[in-house]
């Protein structure tokens, strides 16, 4: 299918308003900088990129054309000037991440050729350059290491209160998720496609039956809409350590999006361009949009609450008057 070129488009135009407001917390958290420091100077930018080089392929014009050349569609759509370079590894779990610090790139799970259509790969591609165009990847990339390492077996952060640390960066990679979803939908510019390969990162491909996408749908509405508040907290408990948000919570937020309007507004041109940003411009709009983004999901969250405990009012009057009687 044609897709629309965004020529020049900048980050800003897709990024979630609480990836934005979870990244100024986590850069707020004091000793925040001295573990990015510490742990970029030990690992080092050529320390990972030679860690795929020796363990994974490196795609090309010959190595894998098929999937360069998807990679190439993708970087034309989302007109990005440069071209990262793409690793495909063999891992049965159906991912794929950009990883680096100056000079991001690219790994694909060998499982999700496996397991997903070339226009799916196209979503998850598109993702990850996503991240990279958003700035994401550096902080994205000490995250995994912690989670592969574990805050336990990093000595040379010796004295450093690390649990606040960790608890901010996962908050943040997850939000940092949703602004990516965004991109993949602009680099695909198919909406149910995304929520498809959404569907398919949850449950695995059809091996022989039948998916069924407006289901899926409607299973996500069911677990944003339903539940009391103790739900809520047990979400929230589910939540805390997690990598990545629930497929389900990530196709609601992304059908919220795209009933906002933001999405076809962009594909007809209405999107910030990287020449007209300036540092530090917009941050007053993303403080406001964010404060309303937590605002929103503060003030569900107490309808939950109150909800819950009129039933709880109502069925202690009820039984109270059972036992006068």
């Amino acid at each position: 299918m044609p897709r629309t070129i965004l020529t020049d488009i900048s980050s800003l135009t897709w990024e979630h308003p609480a990836d934005r407001a979870a990244l100024n917390t986590l850069r707020a958290i004091p000793g925040f900088q001295q573990v990015v420091n510490k742990i970029a100077s030990v690992f080092g930018e050529r320390g990972i990129r030679h860690l795929f080089t020796a363990s994974a392929v490196r795609v090309g014009p010959t190595q894998r054309p098929d999937l360069d050349a998807l990679w190439t569609e993708v970087l034309q759509t989302m007109d990005w000037p440069t071209r990262p370079q793409l690793y495909v590894t063999q891992t049965p779990n159906v991912n794929a991440g950009a990883v680096g610090f100056g000079d991001p790139f690219v790994v694909i799970n060998s499982a999700s050729i496996e397991h997903l259509t070339r226009e799916e790969l196209r979503v998850l591609l598109a993702h990850e350059l996503g991240h990279i165009m958003s700035g994401h990847v550096t902080y994205r990339t000490i995250a995994q290491i912690i989670l592969l390492v574990g805050v336990q077996n990093l000595p040379f952060l010796a004295g450093i209160a690390l649990l606040p640390f960790q608890m901010a960066i996962l908050e943040w990679y997850r939000k940092s998720e949703l602004s990516c979803d965004r991109a993949a939908l602009l680099g695909t510019q198919d909406p149910d496609l995304v929520l498809v390969t959404f569907m398919k990162l949850a449950g695995g491909r059809e091996f022989g039956d039948t998916l069924d996408l407006a289901a899926f749908k409607e299973q996500a509405k069911e677990y944003e809409t339903d539940g009391s508040a103790w739900d809520t907290v047990l979400k929230i408990f589910n939540t805390a350590f997690r990598e990545h948000p629930f497929f389900t919570v990530r196709a609601g937020e992304l059908q919220r999006w795209m009933a906002s309007g933001a999405y076809e507004r962009i594909l007809a041109g209405e999107y910030t361009r990287r020449a007209d940003v300036k540092p530090g411009e917009h941050l007053g709009d993303d403080v406001k949009e964010a404060s309303g983004y937590y605002t929103d999901q503060a003030k569900a969250a107490m309808g939950k609450v109150g909800d819950t405990l009129g039933r709880a009012k109502d069925a202690f009057t009820d039984a109270f008057k059972g036992a006068a009687r």
